[in-house]
């Protein structure tokens, strides 16, 4: 089993659940629509990696988010994590009707910092992620149209979340393709406080 570091200690996550299209941006610059529901799709523990690749037979997008680490049903710990996307591929699975694991669930397909203790309250998470000294993605819990709690409630509806399981919460808009060479730097902000930050040159 995989592992990440929660607080200073290795946990292994027996599953990551990811959030699809929590931020209005985001759909818009995808040229989606707002869905009915709260979009819901799985990685295995062998997604997780710690290099980040530029291509694995096509070439990889990033998706930054703000990630929780459960424990005890709860929100015990809070991370910068990217899920990494085979955007044609996926394109062709939409366009067929298709699940979109060969796009989202490879090996390596999701890369995550250390995840420190959750503060109190969640409402001031911020996520950025810079490339090259450039800011690339920025967005928070305010513009979430399924928040902390409310992502907790519909996942309890419907299965079982095992202790240092990870939730992914969605992306804000600015994803993009990845290039050999980038330096890819990940930021949690807690308001004004830097919480974690994590940093990848892509291979």
């Amino acid at each position: 089993m995989r592992t990440v570091d929660f607080n200073g200690t290795a946990v292994e996550p027996n599953k990551i659940v990811c959030v699809g299209k929590n931020y209005v941006a985001h759909i818009e610059e995808m040229n989606s629509v707002i869905p009915e529901n709260m979009v819901v799709f799985m990685k295995p523990n062998a997604s997780i990696g710690d290099t980040l690749h530029a291509a694995q037979g096509e070439t990889l997008h990033y998706e930054g988010e703000i990630c929780l680490l459960i424990r005890d049903d709860t929100i015990a710990g809070v991370g910068f994590g990217l899920d990494l996307t085979k955007r044609a591929t996926q394109a062709k699975l939409k366009d067929a009707g298709l699940p979109w694991e060969r796009s989202k669930s490879f090996d390596g397909a999701a890369l995550f910092s250390q995840f420190v203790p959750a503060p109190k309250s969640l409402s001031g998470l911020v996520l950025e992620l810079w490339v090259d000294g450039e800011l690339r993605q920025r967005g928070g819990v305010d513009l979430m149209m399924y928040r902390p709690a409310s992502i907790l409630d519909e996942l309890h509806s419907f299965t079982t979340l095992d202790d240092n399981d990870i939730v992914m919460t969605g992306t804000p808009a600015g994803v993009g393709p990845i290039k050999a060479g980038e330096h890819f730097e990940g930021r949690l902000f807690d308001g004004d406080q830097e919480l974690v930050s994590v940093g990848w040159i892509a291979l």
